[in-house]
């Protein structure tokens, strides 16, 4: 079997709406991507979809079933130890909903393989705020959420919480992703502060970023708490080399 060099986490929860659509595009693109969809036990048949569609992409669509819905920092570190333990270089995060289009792919894949990214985010707010169908009270807390980021941890990131993401393999194999604590919101901001810490080059290449029209978001008051009080948490557990 040959291996493609990239690999495409995409986390499922209920998105037996979005699933076969979201895997078919990836596949269109012209670079070649693998896929791995970790599910957590969609009771709406997601995973099974993902099994039919095996068929069609034999040795490029891989399906990881865990029992139960456990946070996405846990589905991508689960889906970080699969790409780790093969010999991908490249590897994505990216969500099933089409709010992260699948044509970018290839723009965080070039910054990290010609340019000079170890880790490439696909970013809203770099180039102005580039988000469609959201709320203005959405816009303004995910904007504002980057800029208290920016002003307690010295990162100078435009969009911390972006999900949109291609790492350079020595990225995961170097932050420690054994040692991440968060699992919503603030998953995303230790990711990236953790490859700041170490020295890794991070680069954000602008997207525009559409809200779902299918399924249910996974927004809640604890992933915002979790997001505020947990880069304070990062910030102090730098400070004592605790990361």
């Amino acid at each position: 079997m040959t291996m493609n060099d990239a690999l495409v986490i995409i986390p499922t929860y209920n998105e037996i709406e979005n699933i076969e659509t979201i895997i078919r595009a990836v596949f269109s693109q012209h670079h070649a991507f693998d896929v791995l969809i970790v599910d957590d036990n969609s009771p709406d048949g997601t995973a099974a979809k993902v099994s039919a569609l095996q068929e069609d992409f034999s040795g490029r669509l891989f399906l990881e079933k865990r029992g139960k819905k456990s946070g996405l920092g846990t589905a991508y570190v689960h889906g970080f130890h699969w790409a780790l333990q093969r010999q991908y270089e490249y590897i994505f995060e990216m969500d099933a909903d089409f709010s992260h289009n699948p044509v970018d792919l290839e723009k965080l894949y070039q910054a990290c393989h010609f340019g000079e990214a170890d880790l490439a985010i696909g970013s809203r707010y770099v180039t102005g705020v580039n988000v469609v169908n959201w709320p203005l009270s959405r816009v303004l807390m995910s904007y504002f959420a980057s800029v208290y980021v920016k002003l307690i941890t010295g990162m100078k990131i435009h969009d911390a919480t972006a999900g949109f993401i291609c790492y350079k393999r020595a990225v995961l194999e170097n932050i420690g992703i054994d040692k991440i604590k968060f699992v919503g919101y603030a998953f995303q901001i230790e990711m990236k502060y953790r490859a700041y810490a170490k020295g890794f080059r991070i680069i954000e290449v602008p997207i525009i970023f559409t809200d779902r029209t299918k399924g249910q978001s996974k927004m809640s008051n604890a992933i915002i708490k979790e997001a505020v009080l947990g880069v304070i948490s990062l910030r102090i557990r730098k400070l004592f080399n605790q990361l």
